[in-house]
């Protein structure tokens, strides 16, 4: 089977590069192979690869320079993704695009569902749902895969910042009043993979689905995981998320009920705190 991703570098594309193998072709699109702010160069390239399946692990995630930046959030996220969709609609394509918990409102303490009213609270959001939209408007095979607080040994996410500022500091003020599912690329990677198989031979499970990390934690319980588990000394003092200001408003409820993609494809949360022990172990971060 032949995958063809767009993304190289970030996280997820990181980690599908891994799956190549005999039976999977990973073909990963590096920004001068084909620049999402050129939506017709991302055509061009389904075309030039003709894939079997194509995965977008590509977006604007920059979360607070997406407020003043809303032009290439949109282009990257909204119009290159709609691209994709709609060529793969045409050639009967498999396509699955990663999207986010940002969509929603952040409100209440109850799990999104997928069927749930989207209400996206900054730019990041409103143009992840708009890619979203545009994807089922194609009318393709498609997954669009919600997820929330992506975590590896690559690029930057929070595990790889608390362990460098754990590691400088005695304690670190952290949001407390967040919650979600930390979510390891590695497993998002290998969920992807499976869904595009699934969509080859069954095209009616097309859809938005939802695949987050449990149990549901808040980003300080996190913290205090990550440096138990590396075993490095520094406290965690909890803090509202008024505290913290941003451009960019962040959900507080990003909890995600992931049901729906276990009865189609039996795919379960996977469990961040063996994620977090993988990530550990990989970055050489394990207690004595």
């Amino acid at each position: 089977m032949k995958i063809l991703v767009f993304g190289r570098s970030g996280q997820v594309a990181t980690e599908l590069r891994a799956l190549d193998s005999d039976d999977i072709q990973i073909i990963a699109l590096t920004r001068a192979d084909s620049d999402l702010t050129d939506p017709a160069a991302c055509a061009a390239a389904i075309d030039a690869h003709a894939p079997d399946a194509v995965i977008n692990a590509a977006a604007y995630t920059a979360v607070d320079k997406a407020e003043s930046d809303v032009e290439t959030a949109q282009l990257i996220n909204a119009e290159a993704p709609a691209a994709i969709a709609h060529t793969c609609a045409a050639r009967d394509i498999p396509f699955v695009s990663i999207s986010t918990d940002y969509v929603f409102s952040g409100a209440g303490d109850t799990p999104w569902s997928p069927a749930d009213p989207t209400d996206p609270q900054s730019v990041y959001g409103r143009t992840k749902r708009d890619g979203e939209v545009a994807i089922v408007k194609a009318g393709g095979r498609y997954a669009v895969l919600r997820t929330s607080w992506v975590v590896s040994a690559h690029g930057n996410n929070f595990v790889k910042t608390m362990l460098r500022l754990g590691a400088e500091r005695q304690a670190l003020t952290i949001v407390a009043d967040q919650i979600g599912g930390p979510t390891g690329a590695a497993e998002i990677a290998n969920a992807c993979v499976a869904i595009a198989k699934t969509l080859v031979t069954e095209p009616k499970k097309s859809g938005i689905y939802h695949f987050s990390g449990a149990p549901d934690t808040s980003w300080a319980d996190f913290a205090r995981a990550i440096f138990d588990a590396a075993n490095i000394p520094c406290a965690v003092i909890d803090t509202p998320s008024s505290d913290y200001p941003t451009p960019a408003k962040r959900p507080l409820n990003s909890r995600l009920d992931c049901t729906t993609t276990e009865a189609a494809f039996g795919i379960c949360r996977p469990d961040w705190r063996e994620s977090l022990t993988h990530i550990l172990t990989q970055l050489d971060f394990t207690k004595d």
